[in-house]
C-alpha cells in the first residue's frame, strides 16, 4: 500500500507548471481561508439567530479537534514528508523550497478543511453551498499532494478524520439542540 501511495503521489506531484505553483501554494495558505470562514460564520449567525453563540462553541470545539487530533496522529505515526523522503528526493516538486514539519500522516490541512466543509454543509443545507465547499476543501487537499509535502493516504486520512469529526460535532449540536427545547416549559396562553 505504501509504494502505491508513493508511485500515486509521484504521478500526481509531477503534473505541475509554474502557473499553477503559485495557485497551489495560495490555496494552502490558512490566512487566505479568513474570509471564506467568516462568511461561514455570519451566514450561520443569519440562519441559527438565537442558537447562533451555542453553535459557535461548537464549532469552535471541531476546529480544535481537527487541528489537535491531526496534530497527534503525525506525531504517533511519524511518517516523513515526501519532501523529506531521501529515496524519492530528487524528484519531489516543491514549491519556494517549502516542505513543512518532518512528518505527514494525516493532513492538518485536509483534516481542517473537511472537518468546515462537512461541519457547515450539513448546518447550512444548500446544495450549490455543497458543492461549492467540497470542491473547495478537495482543492484545499489536493494543494498539498502538488506542493509535494503529503502523499495521497495522508491526505485521505485527513480527509477522512475532518470529515468524522465534523458529522460527530453536528451530531453533538442537534443532540444539545433537541434536549434544550425538549426541557424548554411551555408557553403560557
Amino acid at each position: 500500500m505504501e509504494q502505491f501511495d508513493r508511485h500515486l503521489f509521484l504521478i500526481l506531484n509531477s503534473a505541475n507548471s509554474q502557473s499553477w505553483d503559485g495557485i497551489m501554494y495560495f490555496m494552502s495558505m490558512r490566512a487566505v481561508w479568513i474570509p471564506l470562514y467568516l462568511a461561514i460564520v455570519y451566514w450561520l449567525a443569519r440562519i441559527y439567530k438565537r442558537k447562533f453563540i451555542i453553535l459557535l462553541l461548537f464549532i469552535l470545539l471541531s476546529v480544535v479537534l481537527a487541528d489537535q487530533l491531526s496534530g497527534l496522529i503525525k506525531d504517533l505515526v511519524s511518517r516523513p514528508r515526501p519532501c523529506w523522503e531521501t529515496s524519492i528526493q530528487g524528484l519531489v516538486h516543491t514549491v519556494r523550497n517549502h516542505c513543512g514539519g518532518s512528518f505527514g500522516f494525516v493532513s492538518s490541512h485536509a483534516a481542517n478543511s473537511f472537518n468546515v466543509a462537512v461541519l457547515s454543509l450539513l448546518l447550512i443545507r444548500n446544495r450549490w453551498y455543497t458543492l461549492f465547499i467540497l470542491v473547495w476543501a478537495a482543492g484545499v487537499s489536493y494543494s498539498r499532494i502538488y506542493l509535494g509535502v503529503h502523499y495521497p493516504g495522508d491526505v485521505i486520512g485527513g480527509a477522512l478524520l475532518g470529515t468524522l469529526i465534523g458529522w460527530s460535532v453536528y451530531r453533538l449540536f442537534l443532540i444539545y439542540d433537541a434536549r434544550k427545547f425538549q426541557n424548554r416549559p411551555e408557553p403560557s396562553t
